[in-house]
């Protein structure tokens, strides 16, 4: 069999199908759903993100759905004390995030699929694989197999059976803390309208409002509510009712209040659990890991769509540089691992300041990093940090940040 297997219809692996087809591969989409669908509730797409998706032809289209983000803003909930203050406008090029709902980037992306005739199949899980003479093979979870494909790619996320499967000896760490979101209306969004706005108290205390923009280009808008939670309690929180939630939330923030009334019960609450792991190499002889599959972490840099993007495009552009399909697996790997390692980097460092409870590094957070970062050129810094665009990420991709990203 001549083609390649794309496990999991994600954001990631409809990019990459996507990207193959129209590069003339030919490509065969996996997805355990019945029927493919969204999964979350908000995110940021930075400028990484976006020049992916403007290299796709979907640019247009995903800024018509989102809603644009110049600042990320967080105080101390009973202080009022500055806590985050990251301005895109401080680096060299006026940058900005677009925040989308997932559901949003998902049915941008599928739209686009489904445009293209890519072939899929769905309601089979890979869990596993084996190879004949270097080709891999898929198994899946009622024993059945598929392949041999000359290449098999898994953007099946954090979660990946495949990815445990092929990589035992890599560990993933489950972290601590997790959040409940809800994706709410925005008539009466307590913030302002062009910022992700957080409240903390210590790190064990963390809630955030972001406008998230719409489904449709004349849908209702929406905002991304979110509490960070720690996992192991979450069924205590749960069972000590909504209203009883809702009470503490407001003692946090009062005009968090009107917003908290079109919550109603836990069923419109999903918990999200975080996982960190970085594969030392996202690749196991030709079955190559993207996204959350190859990389994950905590939320705090909100990278991980964007980063996801950034790999299918690094994989699009090793296997159009070379007709050996074992040198565009490597330079995909070398192309995109000092960009991945940086930034898990930051992400693992960062994320005790926010989800943890530890309040000595809150004290440091609240006394110290909030006023370094506003001394030069530390606000530069920060910019580039959550812009995605430390260390060139677009140079293992063929792609180059256009004007357009810079207004």
């Amino acid at each position: 069999m001549n083609k390649i297997a794309i496990c999991g219809a994600g954001p990631a692996g409809l990019a990459m199908a996507l990207m193959l087809t129209r590069a003339g591969h030919e490509v065969e989409v996996i997805e355990r759903f019945s029927e493919p669908a969204p999964v979350g509730s908000g995110l940021i797409l930075q400028p990484t993100g976006l020049t992916v998706l403007h290299h796709l032809g979907l640019y247009d289209r995903i800024m018509s759905l989102g809603h644009r983000i110049d600042r990320l803003w967080g105080t101390d909930a009973k202080t009022g004390r500055p806590v985050l203050d990251v301005h895109y406008g401080a680096g060299p090029f006026g940058r900005f995030g677009l925040a989308v709902q997932r559901a949003a980037l998902f049915e941008t992306l599928h739209d686009a699929f489904v445009r293209e005739g890519i072939p899929i199949l769905t309601g089979r899980q890979v869990v596993g694989v084996r190879d004949i003479e270097s080709e891999p093979v898929l198994v899946l979870s009622d024993g059945s197999a598929l392949g041999p494909y000359r290449l098999a790619i898994d953007a099946t996320g954090s979660r990946s059976q495949l990815m445990n499967a092929r990589c035992p000896d890599d560990v993933s760490v489950d972290l601590a803390y997790g959040a409940f979101w809800a994706t709410l209306d925005a008539a009466d969004m307590p913030c302002e309208p062009n910022a992700l706005v957080q409240r903390y108290e210590h790190a064990s205390v963390m809630i955030g409002v972001l406008p998230v923009g719409r489904l449709t280009p004349d849908g209702r808008e929406k905002v991304a509510f979110f509490w960070s939670q720690k996992i192991a309690e979450a069924d205590r929180t749960k069972a000590d009712g909504i209203d009883a939630w809702k009470a503490r939330l407001r003692g946090y923030w009062p005009e968090a209040s009107v917003m908290l009334e079109e919550i109603t019960g836990w069923e419109q609450l999903t918990l999200a659990r975080y996982q960190h792991r970085t594969l030392a190499r996202p690749a196991r002889g030709r079955v190559v890991f993207i996204g959350d599959a190859a990389h994950c972490t905590s939320p705090q840099l909100g990278q991980g769509a964007n980063m996801a993007l950034l790999d299918a495009a690094a994989l699009a552009h090793g296997l159009a540089t070379t007709a050996n399909i074992d040198q565009a697996i490597d330079r995909y790997c070398r192309g995109r691992r000092n960009h991945v390692r940086l930034f898990q980097l930051f992400s693992r460092m960062f994320t005790p300041f926010y989800q943890g409870d530890s309040r000595a590094l809150s004290f440091i957070r609240d006394q110290v990093v909030s006023t370094v970062a506003r001394i030069p050129p530390a606000p530069r810094f920060l910019a580039s940090l959550v812009s995605g665009t430390m260390l060139d990420p677009f140079s293992a991709t063929g792609l180059k940040e256009r004007d357009w990203i810079k207004r």
